[in-house]
């Protein structure tokens, strides 16, 4: 009974340790979660998940954010808007050169059709963002 113990604790301890994906895993979930976003209709929000966001000249913070604007609507108009977001089958991947890292996202819409968009990822300070 005590080994059972044991082996509980030990599966415990390593789910809680293994939590972590490759960053290619992490940089596809914050892709992913930054694109429900815009599915969520809150394009201000999109446009804060972007490096170097803070630092735009609010004239074109606003051009930027109205863009984001007219693509929901545009989405919501042709497709029933965004249904769901998935990282698609297609693997992340990692350019050393550039420092990047490419998400693959699935995009579903209402209208049953989807289109697989691919998101340049980069971490900024343990975070994250789209380039």
């Amino acid at each position: 009974m005590k080994h059972l113990l044991y082996i509980a604790i030990a599966f415990v301890f390593l789910s809680a340790c293994s939590s972590q994906g490759t960053p290619e895993e992490e940089a596809a979930k914050a892709a992913q979660s930054y694109y429900m976003l815009l599915a969520d209709s809150m394009p201000e929000a999109f446009l804060n998940a972007r490096v170097g966001a803070d630092s735009l000249p609010e004239i074109y913070r606003a051009q930027m954010q109205k863009v984001y604007e007219q693509y929901i609507c545009e989405v919501n108009a042709k497709h029933g808007g965004i249904r769901e977001v998935r990282i698609s089958n297609n693997v992340a991947r990692h350019d050393s050169v550039q420092h990047l890292t490419y998400a693959f996202l699935m995009l579903c819409f209402g209208d049953s059709t989807q289109e697989e968009v691919m998101v340049p990822m980069v971490e900024v300070d343990g975070k994250w963002l789209m380039k």
